[in-house]
């Protein structure tokens, strides 16, 4: 049998995707539909089903495998699928079966928790859960640490974003320090000019829920391979044959739960379209968890809040709400687009969004690689706020520090992922507009069949083949650059 180690390799590695399957709606339904009763069973069921992936992908034999499989004539496609299972394999194997348990049951524990002690404002009770978490994570830091000969945190960020360091991070970050709060200034400076007409409610759960439906479908969205339900936190979950995507609503606010649900989208799409002929091989996975915001925000902020977009959405939006001053043309598109710093994150504009990912960043890189603890975090999140947005958090901590899931379950690392993505999403726009003269055009007809046409031959059907830095040049024709980023937020808002 020819290449007999790789092809054992597909094998296992397809076995693990079948499990992978399973933990992702056993997941997806403990967000969506479990009843509250079930959270510790299902906290233990999942966490036994991480541990069966662990041993299964951690067997002797696998080390094996993979280094026969390195002698063996391999096609480029191969060579790429190998190079994900090596690193698929070489970070499972620094963590004890202990340590993958430990750090499953401590996330579920603290994020069954943190749903009722968010709206409760209750620091203490979460604190003391999330220092267990803490503590579990900082040792899996330090074991990929000692391995990779990296910071811990770095250790934990090349988990969602491979090759990419806190080095790299911080040049980039520093330069939209240089630049970001002045144009912040200015744009809320030039909006507070121009008064707007806030849309009057209450707008019904139902025609919301109809709305994103038809917006979702205008997309793209393949239905006969996932849905639309309500969690406590948007998401998209499943695996790309069944893609789970949610929102979440509020009768007072029309736009929220749309641009969430065109948000959750933008990540299915992906996907949806990554390459079928490679399903259940790493190299089949969408490539980082930057280029997978990158595709949410190509579809919420690049395109979802264009102004040929919106032209084109606000007459599904009167139709199904009924005519009001809040709804002119120009009204419209300025409400979709104003700029106004606030507390929470995920209903951030485009302009003060990466304010709060640097924050975020700072305060997990410090609290991994041990220079702060968890009863710092309160402090240090009021102080940057203030710096960066002029907002206290003293005392608010379920719009402050508690207001995210990811820190829950240990997903230190991942809050990077959104303003590289935004960087990431703006050099993808410029080149495909570059590619396609005619989308501003296309986009107010409703035809989006070229962009995404642009989309799938750039991006989706290339899952792990290549490399970030290859992705990207390969489709922008350079590295990725924040100049863009910032082009764009100057040309829409100054």
């Amino acid at each position: 049998m020819e290449n007999k180690n790789y092809q054992q390799l597909t094998r296992i590695f397809t076995r693990l995707s079948r499990f992978s399957h399973l933990s992702s709606i056993a997941s997806w339904d403990a967000f969506a539909m479990m009843p509250p009763g079930g959270s510790a069973a299902r906290g233990e069921a999942l966490a036994e089903l991480s541990v069966l992936q662990h041993q299964i992908l951690t067997d002797k034999q696998v080390a094996q495998w993979i280094a026969g499989a390195e002698q063996e004539a391999l096609n480029d496609v191969e060579q790429a699928n190998l190079r994900e299972m090596t690193r698929h394999y070489q970070q499972a194997a620094l963590l004890p079966e202990s340590l993958v348990e430990a750090k499953s049951l401590a996330g579920s524990k603290c994020e069954h928790a943190w749903r009722t002690q968010r709206p409760a404002n209750d620091w203490a009770g979460f604190s003391a859960n999330l220092k267990e978490v803490v503590k579990v994570s900082r040792e899996e830091a330090k074991l990929r640490a000692e391995a990779k000969g990296c910071t811990p945190y770095d250790a934990l960020l090349d988990i969602f974003e491979p090759d990419m360091t806190s080095a790299q991070l911080d040049v980039l970050f520093a330069d939209l320090k240089s630049w970001l709060p002045d144009l912040l200034q200015q744009v809320v400076e030039k909006q507070t000019r121009t008064p707007l007409i806030a849309p009057t409610g209450p707008f019904p759960i139902a025609t919301q829920r109809e709305l994103g439906l038809e917006t979702m479908a205008q997309l793209g969205f393949d239905f006969n391979a996932g849905r639309l339900d309500v969690s406590a936190h948007p998401f998209c979950g499943g695996v790309p044959e069944d893609v789970r995507i949610t929102t979440r609503y509020d009768e007072q606010e029309l736009l929220s739960a749309l641009f969430g649900v065109v948000h959750e989208t933008g990540h299915a799409r992906y996907e949806q379209n990554l390459p079928r002929n490679w399903l259940g091989q790493p190299i089949a996975l969408a490539r980082s968890t930057a280029i997978h915001e990158s595709q949410s925000l190509f579809f919420e902020m690049q395109l979802g809040r264009s102004n040929a977009f919106l032209k084109r959405l606000l007459p599904s939006v009167v139709a199904r709400f009924g005519d009001q001053p809040a709804f002119s043309e120009e009204n419209f598109i300025a409400w979709n687009q104003r700029v106004k710093p606030g507390f929470i994150r995920v209903d951030a504009d485009e302009v003060s969004y990466p304010a709060h990912v640097v924050l975020r960043y700072e305060i997990e890189r410090a609290l991994i690689n041990g220079e702060i603890e968890v009863d710092d975090i309160p402090a240090l999140w009021n102080e940057k706020m203030q710096s960066w947005l002029g907002l206290s958090t003293e005392g608010n901590y379920r719009n402050g520090c508690m207001q995210d899931i990811h820190w829950t379950d240990g997903g230190f690392g991942y809050f990077p992922s959104y303003t590289l993505g935004a960087m990431y999403a703006a050099q993808l726009f410029h080149a495909a507009r570059t590619a396609l003269p005619d989308l501003d055009n296309a986009i107010a007809q409703g035809d989006f069949s070229a962009l995404f046409d642009w989309l799938r031959q750039n991006i989706w059907q290339h899952g792990s083949r290549f490399t970030t830095a290859q992705l990207i040049e390969s489709a922008t024709g350079e590295g990725l650059d924040s100049k863009y980023f910032r082009a764009h937020l100057t040309a829409r808002y100054l």
